[in-house]
């Protein structure tokens, strides 16, 4: 199956669906404190996807149990909310939504800080976000694959931190999961060439250690071997003849939770 390409009325469904799955990330963002369950957070996206006429893409993929993805600290990604598992101040955790409206999907997340948190914690944070951003500014109409790739992997690596390889970014439209895969690693120049009106997710997965990952025995959560600290970020981009268009734009989003809310830039 290839890349489908999106024009037209499909494109402004797509914004619609991206500016829909940003605006629950917000709002979900907000409320973030210490002392909040990562169930409450999965209650907080079904109510306000439903209050937006959508439906959450996540629940049920493949037997996924809940309505988000919270990924809490040494968590890469797909982390099962729980009422048992508590927000504490020092914490990062990344909330990963994607909102299923009218049949489009936008997919979306942030790594937020909980508090005050370590050096190390916001370097991890700042480092993924950055990461995010260089992948999706190389996005253009005649560009190779690899390329956001690439970028990705150099910046991280001169940060002092790494990419996970098991995971990715994907294509995205009327489906959530499609072709192509997008790769955070590789070599400039390789890949399939991009073609305006393509649609995909640029989520780079940075660990503050090693790449190392596994998986828990919930067949789920993705954790980092040896123990450090993982962060993503997360947009949907529809490539362009000029660049590309960030479908899930939002600017202002608060990256900091808690007695330290401050407002912070997670757009490029």
């Amino acid at each position: 199956m290839g890349t489908p390409l999106f024009k037209d009325a499909e494109v402004e469904r797509l914004r619609l669906a991206g500016a829909a799955a940003a605006g629950t990330l917000a709002w979900v963002a907000q409320r973030l404190a210490p002392g909040i369950s990562t169930e409450d957070i999965n209650q907080w996206v079904r109510e306000d996807t439903a209050r937006r006429g959508g439906i959450p893409s996540q629940l049920g993929y493949h037997g996924f149990p809940a309505t988000v993805c919270t990924s809490r600290n040494h968590v890469v990604c797909h982390g099962v909310p729980s009422p048992n598992e508590r927000l504490a101040p020092g914490d990062i955790i990344n909330v990963d939504v994607t909102t299923n409206l009218n049949g489009y999907h936008g997919d979306t997340s942030a790594t937020f800080c909980i508090g005050e948190v370590s050096a190390d914690a916001r370097h991890v944070v700042d480092v993924a976000r950055r990461c995010r951003d260089i992948g999706i500014s190389v996005v253009r109409h005649g560009a190779k694959l690899g390329d956001i790739g690439a970028a990705i992997q150099e910046l991280a690596e001169k940060e002092g931190c790494s990419i996970v390889r098991e995971f990715g970014g994907h294509g995205i439209g009327r489906t959530m999961h499609g072709p192509p895969h997008v790769a955070h690693f590789g070599k400039k120049g390789t890949g399939i060439t991009l073609r305006s009106g393509m649609v995909i997710t640029i989520e780079p997965m940075v660990n503050l250690g090693r790449p190392d990952i596994r998986i828990l025995e919930d067949e789920w959560t993705v954790v980092t071997v040896d123990g450090s600290l993982s962060a993503q970020f997360e947009h949907t981009v529809l490539v362009t003849r000029e660049g590309c268009e960030i479908l899930t734009p939002n600017p202002g989003l608060p990256l900091s939770a808690g007695p330290t809310l401050a407002a912070a830039g997670a757009h490029p």
